[in-house]
């Protein structure tokens, strides 16, 4: 076993000559280098990015001493990228977990099985550094690590994804070198980075050398101060420098002119002042920014400098003096090959699409993330809340939430996350809160941060969700500036608002959680949010799902996640449970919550006129860069449209627009206004005419009832046993009287149903279904089955028949759940029309959903139909969607969840038609509008489903038509469905029309 001092059990030691934290920079040679922003355009920096030669150990016993020699072989070992996470490499066990520790809660102690990464490169060092001192920065490495260079021991670090800096000048050489490396998988740190996420080792970040000149800047933070009316800002830029140091400075602004210059000699510690007068204020809507570029010896340092104060005043948070409402999504470093070795380009992706969907604020959930990542949130404009790299839930099932943050022996532990995380990231305008990490108790150990926090960097509110009360821990929460809450139902933070006694505001660290098909709760919290200043608004859980891309047996390419891998514990698919898949593609929830959450609120004044009430929720910015676009459609037909209009309302302030349209007085059509804002140029998130948000009007035409009459034909009903066979002139249905149900239904001889009509209460239940779907399995919902009573004509005429059926609903076991008497009636038209009359049993919870289940022949493949689109939607989850006529194929209608589940229901339908491409199909219709869902799949299919490559397409179409679906919700960790939106009358009544159609005669 390789003979090393076992620090990574040693609670009083965190590292060894690892250099002190400081700010994040890198140094160049010219002003031209700097403002590029690629550090390799720097003669100063170096990367060991690359091909490094790596040996897996599947413990620490097993790796050899002297492995770090120079004269040791390594040419037979695995070459491995770095950075990277080794365990999407091939090595180790791919293990998800989210609360449990995936070892005995023992701390400080660690399975003995350590696994062990060994690394190695050779790399060069040029003549033109001999004068130079020379670091050599890891960004990110988990859990801890030992360096060697040249054979000498270097150094030990803790602290996954912070930096380490080590200064290897007495062990470093001109011409070529060795550098080792040996990460553990596991040390006492890894006790409080137990967040909820695949657990990943490895050099996952970059890592690179430094030359600085033998007295260089050490470390710089750019302090502001701002009047109170803002016309005035000062830029204190304080310096620490390894000696004696001319420092000169230039601040300039966005369009690269020098507007204050200075010069002076800092002797270890030292500022320069610039002061600005009309400053242009930094916000996420205008991020502008200045450049301050810092020159000593042959080095240029660039900081980004955003004016901007972050305060809260009477319990509203504020920045410049306006009350903001922070709209945004917790995210995770994920990629879904890489593991949490994140590519700049993959960081781009994520920020363009958060800006294209209306997001302000991410939440850096939980832990610093990549420092590129800071400098592009500066440059697109987004508040974040920067999160130490600190988080032990796994303590709760230990017995003792607070066990470690009340404990001394970890204060040092805790106290280097906060200080490494704000000496990192102090320069960086987006931040604008400072996290103590997450789900960790709350006890002397956070009050240390907090404290440290504040006498480092008072200009940024300090927010921990774990000094809610309901967590019990220490009371002494007045170094907590915000009350942050989890999954809190919108009536608990309305009565936080209303309540006096309440002083802090309120944030929403996660809320509506957004695993699978949802959230379904967004407009209720935003509703609420928007009506009281003391609440701030809050993050989405979360933005990404994480899921890894691997292949089944067969060769299916599919997203996997916990338990996939044999891993255990594991949390299964609850690490899918982002707004947009792990390659990126958009869930429907993230359009939801564009929508919910946009800036701009269109409402209708007098639409007899055509005036509508535009206000402007922008905090900063005026409207003259969006415009307003409208159509009319008749019965889903566009009829009208006109030229963009102006708009140019101020931040917070309402337009009162005019659209030139003409309605009729009256007619049989229904008349739609649609109005959407877009961009009016292009910016490098969005092309011009990008859709911001949309409103949509049903317009005040009276409607005029046709009252056509119409010859209906005459029937023939033949009885034969049990089946009542209707026949009219171009079409045969058949009535099973023993089953109650329809067995077939034809026109011109086509088929139109390929198994008995039935009604259905099961749905395969959500991810937000996860809690209470064991107690509708418990009631039998999965199981149920029809019971006849009794069935019989209770109605016939030359040209009609009326069929009664009296049944139940119910699984075995269970008494049954709900009794009901149908009304079937048949025309000589062949329309089918049916009235249900439904009674459930008291005491039951409430039905996922109920309506009729049709089996339809292969071949039928086209859905059109009127109501809201075209993506799906539900009772609370239709604010993205438009209400129109539509034209998809069955797989168009299906949205593909990692983890199979209900999906694809199209809520407040009118009517729709079923066919062939042909058009031969059945057409629907009821009194109210009614959820249509059309699919390749059962309810049992998905729900027997563990991931989306098990499915197997069914070459017929099964078509629900349902009076009500119960909603989505996001009770997958946040609060019980909504009552609203529950299907929970224990008596209601469903009217439904079918009727077969050739649409070429229609």
């Amino acid at each position: 076993m390789i003979n090393v001092t076992r620090y990574w059990e040693d609670l009083k030691v965190l590292q060894i000559n690892r250099e002190a934290p400081r700010a994040y920079y890198i140094p160049y040679g010219d002003v031209e280098a700097a403002s590029s922003g690629k550090r390799g355009r720097s003669p100063f920096y170096q990367t060991l990015n690359g091909r490094w030669k790596f040996q897996y150990h599947p413990s620490i016993k097993d790796v050899k001493d002297g492995f770090y020699d120079v004269s040791t072989n390594v040419s037979a070992w695995d070459d491995l990228t770095v950075p990277s996470c080794w365990q999407v490499k091939g090595y180790d066990q791919l293990q998800y977990t989210n609360v449990n520790y995936p070892f005995p809660c023992d701390p400080p102690y660690v399975p003995n099985e350590n696994a062990t990464g060994l690394y190695v490169r050779e790399f060069n060092i040029s003549d033109n550094w001999n004068e130079k001192e020379k670091y050599v920065v890891f960004e990110g490495v988990n859990s801890c690590f030992y360096l060697w260079i040249n054979g000498e021991f270097v150094g030990y670090s803790q602290g996954s994804r912070v930096p380490a800096e080590f200064n290897i000048s007495p062990y470093i050489q001109s011409g070529k070198n060795r550098m080792a490396v040996m990460v553990l998988k596991w040390c006492d740190g890894t006790y409080i980075e137990d967040q909820d996420l695949w657990r990943f080792s490895g050099i996952f970040r970059d890592v690179y050398l430094l030359a600085r000149d033998h007295n260089h800047i050490v470390d710089v933070f750019n302090k502001q101060e701002i009047s109170d009316d803002y016309q005035k800002a000062v830029v204190k830029c304080e310096l620490q420098t390894t000696s004696s140091l001319e420092i000169r400075a230039q601040l300039r602004n966005a369009r690269d002119e020098v507007i204050h210059e200075g010069i002076a000699m800092i002797d270890r510690k030292g500022c320069l002042e610039f002061e600005v007068l009309e400053p242009v204020l930094w916000n996420a809507e205008n991020p502008y920014l200045y450049n301050l570029y810092i020159y000593s010896g042959n080095e240029v340092l660039l900081f980004q400098v955003g004016f901007r104060k972050v305060e809260i005043n009477d319990g509203v948070f504020m920045i410049n003096g306006t009350a903001v409402k922070l709209k945004g999504v917790n995210r995770h470093d994920s990629h879904p090959e890489l593991g949490q070795t994140i590519p700049i380009n993959h960081m781009i992706k994520d920020l363009v699409l958060m800006k294209r969907h209306n997001v302000n604020t991410i939440r850096t959930s939980h832990y610093p993330n990549d420092p590129r990542f800071l400098d592009l949130c500066n440059e697109y404009g987004f508040y974040l809340i920067d999160e130490a790299d600190l988080e032990c839930h796994g303590v709760l099932h230990a017995g003792d939430y607070h066990m470690l943050t009340r404990n001394p022996d970890w204060e040092d532990a805790f106290l280097e996350r906060a200080i490494r995380m704000v000496e990192r990231d102090k320069n960086h305008p987006s931040i604008i809160m400072w996290s103590l990490g997450n789900e960790s108790g709350y006890d002397v150990n956070h009050m240390a941060m907090a404290r440290w926090i504040k006498g480092r960097d008072a200009s940024r509110p300090i927010h921990y969700e774990g000094v809610d009360p309901r967590h019990q821990g220490s009371p002494h929460t007045e170094v907590i500036d915000v009350e942050s809450r989890m999954y809190s139902s919108p009536a608990y933070i309305e009565n936080y608002a209303k309540d006096e006694n309440n002083t802090k505001p309120m944030f929403l660290c996660e809320y509506s959680h957004a695993m699978g098909n949802g959230p379904g709760d967004l407009k209720d919290y935003w509703d609420i949010i928007y009506k009281y200043p003391k609440l701030m608004g809050g993050c989405v859980w979360e933005w990404s799902d994480h899921g890894i891309k691997t292949h089944s047996a067969d060769g299916k390419e599919y997203f996997a996640y916990g338990g996939d891998f044999g891993d255990q514990p594991n949390d299964g698919n609850f690490c899918i449970d982002g707004l947009v898949g792990p390659d990126r593609k958009p869930h429907t929830g993230l359009l939801e919550l564009k929508q919910v959450i946009a800036p701009i609120r269109m409402e209708a004044e007098d639409l007899t006129k055509g005036t509508i009430i535009v206000t402007n929720l922008f905090d900063f910015i005026d409207l003259s860069h969006i415009e307003l676009t409208w159509r009319i459609e008749k019965d889903g037909q566009l009829i009208d449209q006109g030229e963009p209009i102006q708009l140019e309302a101020s931040p917070h302030a309402v337009q009162r627009v005019h659209i030139p349209y003409e309605l009729p007085a009256e007619s049989h059509s229904r008349y739609f206004l649609t109005v959407s804002c877009r961009s009016k140029r292009e910016t490098r998130w969005a092309e011009a005419g990008h859709e911001i948000c949309f409103n949509q009007f049903d317009l005040p035409v009276f409607r005029r009832q046709e009252h056509e009459v119409q010859q209906i034909p005459a029937i023939q009903l033949n009885k034969s046993g049990h089946q009542l066979n209707i026949e009219g002139f171009d079409f045969k249905h058949v009535f099973d009287m023993y089953e109650g149900a329809f067995i077939q239904i034809t026109k011109h001889g086509m088929d139109m149903i390929d198994a008995p009509t039935k009604f259905n209460i099961w749905r395969a239940p959500t991810d937000n279904d996860r809690k209470i779907k064991h107690s509708w399995m418990e009631e039998g919902y999965d199981r149920a089955n029809m019971h006849v009573y009794g069935c019989e004509i209770t109605n016939q005429t030359e040209a009609s028949v009326e069929i009664t059926v009296q049944f139940s609903l119910g699984g075995y076991i269970k008494i049954p759940f709900l009794h009901g008497v149908a009304l079937w009636k048949v025309d000589g038209t062949g329309e089918i029309s049916l009235q249900v009359d439904i009674t459930v049993r008291d005491g039951l919870v409430f039905l996922p959903r109920f309506g009729l289940q049709l089996t339809m022949p292969q071949g039928t493949e086209e859905v059109e139909y009127f109501g809201l689109g075209p993506h799906e939607s539900y009772i609370d989850k239709c604010h993205s969607v438009k209400r129109g006529k539509y034209l998809l194929t069955v797989d168009e209608m299906f949205e593909n969840y990692i983890m199979p589940q209900e999906n694809g229901s199209r809520y407040g339908t009118e009517w729709a038609i079923v066919s062939n491409e042909q058009g031969m199909g059945l057409k629907f219709s009821g009194s109210d509008n009614f959820s249509l869902n059309a699919a390749h799949y059962t309810p049992e299919d998905l729900t027997k489903a563990a991931h989306d490559y098990e499915l197997v397409r069914r070459k017929e179409t099964i078509v629900h038509l349902d009076y009500k679906i119960s909603g989505v919700g996001s009770n997958s960790c946040g609060p019980e469905l909504l009552v609203p939106y529950r299907l929970d009358e224990k008596e209601f009544k469903f009217e439904l029309r079918i009727k077969p159609i050739f649409k070429e005669d229609e």
